[in-house]
């Protein structure tokens, strides 16, 4: 609480992408369509696999809350985004600040875990596919996704106190178009070095466990595969190397930039652009243009929108 009395920052102002109003305006256009994208592609995962029965299983299960996880992740930053790159001064309230910065790592962290799952129920499925219908049932998908949003919020709590929890008497300007940890405490008007490693050590921690376990995973999937026939085989790659290219596509920029000391580096806004923007969209494409059984079921479903 002495910390929070010390603080006298009521606002922050960001540096944005960049000051080039020609440059925001591109950015500005490409921004709103990649988001109108997103949003549209996610929900119609989540819309298909609520209205075809054939996916109702554990994979398309994740699958949908992967694909609202997206919309809420990419929801916290770019509308914020989009507002700053038509204002001359990019601004956000200390209370807005923490808020967003909240609900950034909650979503990100349950990603994470939601991901880790998700490499779990294919290595179920593809090494003891026996056991499959008793180890993932749907109570125990359930309460899976329930232990994933717990733990976001229990490391986005940690983040978000660590935080708060320093003085801002001084400089409120971020080098960034959003809040997030690492550029935030750089502001504190103390030392910050102790709770930037305890920051580093937890995201980090998450970040890197996480990794490992899915490489662990589609390694003992690719080692399996051995033993499956040709059709089997193909069809395991097909999914596993979607699923392996979205953990690539995440997991890459989260460790670029949370498992680091304090360090700025000029490639920092353009992966925060790729994890906050890009990623999000990309999860839909992937899993629909790479999905057989996905694309199959969005076809039916239009035909029977157009046919009543």
């Amino acid at each position: 609480m002495d910390a929070l009395n010390q603080t006298r920052v009521t606002e922050f102002v960001f540096l944005g992408l960049t000051d080039k109003w020609l440059l925001e305006i591109l950015f500005f256009v490409a921004f709103s369509a990649t988001y109108v994208l997103t949003l549209w592609g996610n929900i119609l995962i989540m819309v298909t696999i609520a209205f075809t029965a054939r996916l109702h299983t554990p994979m398309y299960f994740f699958l949908s809350n992967l694909s609202f996880i997206d919309i809420c992740h990419s929801s916290v930053t770019v509308p914020k985004m989009l507002e700053g790159l038509l204002l001359e001064r990019k601004t956000i309230s200390f209370d807005n600040c923490i808020t967003q910065l909240f609900f950034l790592h909650l979503f990100a962290c349950a990603e994470i875990f939601l991901l880790t799952i998700m490499a779990y129920d294919r290595y179920i499925a593809i090494c003891i596919p026996l056991h499959y219908s008793r180890v993932m049932n749907m109570r125990v998908c359930v309460q899976l996704v329930f232990a994933l949003w717990l733990g976001g919020t229990v490391h986005s709590l940690v983040q978000t106190f660590l935080t708060i929890r320093l003085p801002y008497c001084g400089p409120n300007i971020i080098d960034s178009y959003f809040c997030d940890v690492p550029p935030v405490i750089k502001l504190a008007c103390t030392d910050t070095y102790l709770t930037g490693m305890l920051i580093v050590s937890n995201s980090g921690t998450i970040s890197l466990t996480c990794f490992l376990a899915l490489v662990i995973s589609y390694t003992a999937i690719l080692v399996s595969l051995r033993k499956q026939s040709a059709e089997g085989r193909r069809k395991a790659l097909s999914t596993c190397s979607a699923h392996f290219v979205v953990v690539v596509l995440f997991f890459g920029p989260c460790i670029f930039i949370y498992t680091r000391p304090d360090t700025s580096f000029s490639l920092d806004k353009v992966v925060s652009v790729f994890y906050t923007v890009v990623t999000p969209l990309l999860n839909p494409l992937i899993y629909s243009l790479r999905n057989e059984e996905v694309k199959s079921a969005m076809s039916h479903l239009r035909e029977r929108q157009l046919f009543s």
